[in-house]
């Protein structure tokens, strides 16, 4: 399945130029990876909102969780001479630049989502990390009265949503002397999130909550958990994201709360008719979060 989405965006690669003879915009979606659903949902909701605009072509390319290849995929973008690249990171420097070759050239450059270390860029999309991290830990704080053992389940290591929500969990954390926190990587992928918690019951290392970076790692999470005959109620969980599994997760008090994390798709859309326009554009805009649990879970919709 996800090797015929790399073709796919090989074969949109072929079909460009005949677009831009047209005279269409065409956008291209840099896409560090479609093996975790976050991703791929994200490219589906710029998709889908390109579709609804005629004078408009897409492309993506899917990384495959390869920093390198996502270069090669960028370096293509850049020699067809797209309208405007939307970038999905997995490493906030190595990136950097490719990125920069691109918003010099003269191609407007949307970063979605996970930041680079560069001012080459036109707008940088993403949501309060540092505010997700605490959003988490204030409330497994409270849930735990201020005592046990937390696993923080954290993403790809050298991403800045990693480090900036590991640090708004770890500032409000520190508040507590009584909890212990254990960290483990699962860069936001289920089967990553299922190795490691495997690891850890094989251990014998028994946590009173989890505050997962993503929802797709924490559902991982539930699996291994019932395997071993855990009841997944029994724990304190908090992911991110607010997708489907975890509304439904948090309904049935498998999962104690998600922290809402927009995908973006559609304002990196709304900014980049914008930019075709000719207008000026916010160098950075916040797309807001919030933290869901059974009080509020049948108001809030997921977001995929």
């Amino acid at each position: 399945m996800f090797r015929s989405f790399f073709i796919v965006s090989i074969l949109m690669f072929s079909s460009v130029l005949g677009a831009t003879e047209s005279k269409n915009r065409v956008i291209a979606f840099a896409q560090d990876t479609m093996r975790d659903d976050f991703r791929m949902q994200q490219v589906f909701q710029v998709r889908d909102e390109i579709a609804k605009h005629p004078k408009l072509s897409f492309l993506y390319s899917n990384g495959q969780g390869q920093t390198s290849l996502m270069i090669r995929q960028i370096e293509r973008f850049i020699k067809l001479g797209v309208d405007l690249l939307i970038i999905g990171t997995n490493d906030e420097n190595a990136i950097v630049p490719v990125v920069s070759k691109a918003y010099r050239k003269g191609i407007p450059v949307i970063v979605l989502d996970r930041g680079i270390q560069s001012d080459d860029y036109t707008t940088f999309i993403n949501s309060d990390n540092v505010k997700i991290g605490k959003l988490g830990a204030q409330h497994i704080a409270e849930k735990l009265n201020g005592k046990g053992t937390v696993l923080l389940f954290e993403g790809i290591q050298h991403t800045d949503v990693t480090r900036l929500r590991t640090q708004g969990f770890m500032e409000e954390m520190n508040k507590h002397k009584d909890i212990t926190i254990i960290k483990r990587t699962g860069n936001f992928l289920r089967k990553d999130a299922i190795r490691e918690m495997e690891n850890l019951l094989e251990q014998g290392i028994h946590v009173d909550a989890i505050f997962s970076q993503s929802d797709s790692m924490l559902t991982g999470v539930r699996m291994v958990l019932k395997r071993y005959h855990i009841d997944p109620s029994s724990i304190v969980m908090v992911g991110c994201d607010y997708t489907s599994e975890a509304r439904e997760a948090i309904r049935n008090g498998s999962q104690s709360g998600s922290v809402l994390f927009p995908l973006g798709g559609e304002i990196s859309v709304e900014i980049a008719l914008k930019i075709f326009n000719g207008e000026q554009v916010p160098k950075h805009i916040y797309n807001p979060v919030k933290l869901v649990t059974q009080e509020n879970v049948l108001e809030v919709h997921p977001i995929f």
